[in-house]
C-alpha cells in the first residue's frame, strides 16, 4: 500500500513539473484545492494506464524497440500521456494535453522526474 501511495505522489509531483514547463500541457480549475485533487487524480490515471495499457503496447511494439535501440519509449510514453488526457477528458476532469509534441516532451520529463523521485522516496523495497 506504501508502495501505491509513493509510486501516486511521484507521478503527481512528475505531472505537476511537466504542466509547470509545457504550455500545451494544461491544468484548469478554480481553487487550488481543486487543482490538487485533480492533479492526484489525472496521477491515479496515468499509474493505471501505465500498469495496464503500456506493457501491451510494449509487447506489441517489441520489434520497434530493438530496432530504434529503445527510442521508441519516447513515442510510447506520449501516446500514455495522450490516454491519459483522452480518460481526463472523459471523466471531466481538467487536464489537457494539446499535440503529439508536447506529449513526447511531457513524456520526457514525467520520465525524468518520476526516475528521480524514485530514488529519493522510499518504498516498500526498503
Amino acid at each position: 500500500m506504501k508502495n501505491f501511495v509513493v509510486k501516486t505522489l511521484a507521478n503527481a509531483i512528475a505531472l505537476a513539473v511537466a504542466i509547470w514547463l509545457i504550455a500545451d500541457i494544461t491544468l484548469t480549475g478554480g481553487t487550488t484545492g481543486k487543482k490538487a485533487l485533480t492533479l492526484v487524480l489525472v496521477a491515479l490515471i496515468f499509474g493505471l494506464v501505465n500498469f495496464i495499457v503500456k506493457p501491451v503496447v510494449k509487447l506489441l511494439t517489441l520489434p520497434l524497440f530493438i530496432l530504434t535501440l529503445g527510442l521508441i519509449t519516447l513515442v510510447v510514453n506520449a501516446l500514455m500521456l495522450l490516454l491519459t488526457s483522452w480518460l481526463a477528458d472523459t471523466l471531466d476532469l481538467s487536464f489537457h494535453v494539446d499535440g503529439f509534441w508536447a506529449a513526447v516532451l511531457g513524456g520526457l520529463i514525467i520520465s525524468i522526474v518520476s526516475w528521480a523521485l524514485n530514488i529519493v522516496l522510499p518504498d516498500d523495497k526498503d
